[in-house]
């Protein structure tokens, strides 16, 4: 998928620094956009360009990995290690598609879409539900968040223990 090395050193560290910055990056942001509209004005795109640019850099640090861990020695440790790295995909998808979601929502596009296809009576109901769309969307916003967050975390964690533990 992406590259292994970099400049003959293992490239899995420097997509594990993306990693650690853009999944909380653009998690903290979704979430701000969500409970803000101020803040949505503001970002506009770069909401879902960082959460898909945290996105990618999940597959690739994870493939790195794996071909990392074929090179050193196998322990309990980076089993785990392995094993949980598999498990941050998720939530950084779900960022990234909730980032979309709200995008195209402060776009209007949706909006634009309801009002072609239904009566001017369907644009009224969708923006009556406007509170409940928001609140769905900030408590789905953090779980995501919460969820991407965490795992990096304890990713790292678990990386570090592989690392230093025992030395």
């Amino acid at each position: 998928m992406g590259p292994t090395t970099f400049n003959g050193i293992p490239a899995h560290p420097l997509w594990v620094h993306a990693v650690v910055v853009l999944v909380p990056l653009s998690a903290l942001l979704l979430v701000l956009c969500a409970g803000w509209p101020a803040v949505m004005r503001r970002a506009g795109i770069v909401l879902p360009l960082l959460a898909g640019a945290a996105l990618v850099s999940v597959p690739l640090a994870t493939q790195a990995g794996e071909w990392l861990q074929e090179r050193v020695a196998e322990t309990a440790a980076v089993e785990r290690r392995t094993e949980m790295g598999d498990g941050l995909l998720p939530w950084s998808l779900g960022v990234f598609v909730l980032a979309v979601a709200l995008w195209v929502a402060h776009r209007g596009l949706l909006d634009r879409f309801v009002a072609q296809t239904a009566d001017g009576g369907a644009r009224g109901r969708w923006t009556a539900r406007g509170s409940v769309v928001r609140t769905v969307a900030v408590l789905l916003g953090l779980v995501m968040a919460a969820g991407a967050v965490v795992q990096v975390y304890r990713i790292g964690d678990s990386g570090a223990t592989a690392v230093w533990r025992n030395r």
